[in-house]
Order: structure tokens, then sequence, then C-alpha cells
């Protein structure tokens, strides 16, 4: 299918990557600009306070190098927080924190998106090694073994399920985030709506990472469905 000459495909695509760019450059001037925004605990701070508020005692809190690098690993129990939120007195910084160690409480609570995703890891981390592979071989070789393309389509679903299950996860870590913020007090009037806006733009590149392998899997869909009979 084609618009005004361009594949439909390419149009998607293009769309899909201009308004990731978009939603990248906007997450990174929110966090530049939040992190000029002081409070008067750091990330680190921010982090072992709400896990201790919500009972939590067994996860650690570490630096881990590079830029928004933060993570929560389930696996070891650690809240890995960059080294500028870990040091940082900002916003950004405790925002960030905050939405890692609302992951900890999913984990904590066995909140069912959480333990769902967790459970896909091997599998998705597995198809994710060889899909790439197996989709180029199926369409070099669409006509003579179209089976080859249909079960790299099976294997690309999954990670696209992967991408759809991560949505409320993640949005979920930010709520817990914001209301923890607000009613310890580690944020005020002024700087609730700064977190919000912070954690909100995060929660766009999910969505749109979301959409984009949704895309892709539908163009594979398509490509296996044109093929010659």
């Amino acid at each position: 299918m084609e618009v005004a000459g361009i594949p439909l495909a390419w149009i998607i695509f293009g769309g899909v990557a201009l308004l990731s760019w978009l939603v990248s450059a906007n997450l990174q001037s929110k966090f530049k600009k939040y992190a000029q925004t002081p409070l008067g605990l750091t990330g680190r701070d921010v982090a072992i306070r709400m896990l201790h508020e919500n009972g939590i005692f067994d996860v650690q809190v570490t630096s881990t190098p590079g830029h928004l690098t933060d993570h929560y690993n389930p696996t070891i129990k650690t809240v890995n927080l960059s080294e500028s939120v870990y040091r940082q007195y900002s916003v950004a910084a405790a925002a960030v924190a905050a939405h890692e160690c609302g992951h900890a409480i999913q984990h904590a609570t066995a909140y069912a998106p959480l333990q769902l995703r967790s459970k896909l890891v091997p599998v998705v981390s597995f198809s994710s090694s060889i899909v790439q592979w197996i989709l180029l071989g199926g369409m070099l070789l669409l006509n003579v073994f179209p089976q080859l393309l249909l079960a790299g389509i099976i294997l690309f679903s999954l990670t696209t399920i992967f991408s759809f299950i991560t949505l409320p996860v993640e949005i979920n870590a930010s709520q817990r985030a914001i209301a923890w913020l607000s009613n310890a007090g580690v944020t005020s009037r002024g700087t609730d709506e700064m977190a919000k806006s912070a954690l909100r733009s995060a929660a766009y590149t999910y969505v749109v990472a979301a959409l984009g392998s949704l895309a892709t899997l539908l163009y594979y869909i398509l490509l296996f469905l044109s093929r010659r009979r």
C-alpha cells in the first residue's frame, strides 16, 4: 500500500522515528531543566527514605555509571541510580529515584503486571537475540519458505507484547512516586508539578517504544500476507 507514491510502511516508520526523537528530546530537556531546581535531599536520600517508609529494608540503593541508566533489579534487589541522580539535590533526581523505588514496592507487593513482565524477560531475551536473523532470512526466502518469516513474526510478537506489558508497570511506578513525594513532603506545591511533568515525559518514551514495536510487527505481518501464492 502506498500514499502519494510512498510505501505506507516507510510513512509509519518515519512517523514513529520522528515521534521518538521528539519525545526523547523533550525528556532530555525536562530533566535538564528540573535538575536545576534544588530539593533538600539527594536521589539516594529519597530512595532510602521511600523504601524504609514503605517497610522495605532488604533493597540496597547503589550508584551506576551513565546518564538516565537508573533501574531496579528485582533479582538482587537493588535500586540502581545513575551517578548524577544518586548525588544530586534536585526535583529531577528525586523523581527518578522515587520512580525506581516504585518498582521495588511493586516487587514487594507482588504487583501482577511486574510479575508477568519478569516471567517474560528470559523468553524475550532469547527471542531478541535471534529474531532479527530469522526475520531477515524470512524476507529473503519469503516465496520459497514463508514459514521462516512466520516464525520470526511469532518471536517478534513477544517483544511487542512485552512492550505493552511494560506500560502499566512504568505508569504505576510513576504514580506511586508522585503520590509518595507529595505525601512525604519531599516536593511542595510548586515542585509537585515538575516531578509529574518529568515522569510523564519519561512514560511517553515507553508509549512510543510500544507503538514502534507494534508498527514493525504489523509491517512484517503485511509482508507475510502479501507474498506470492
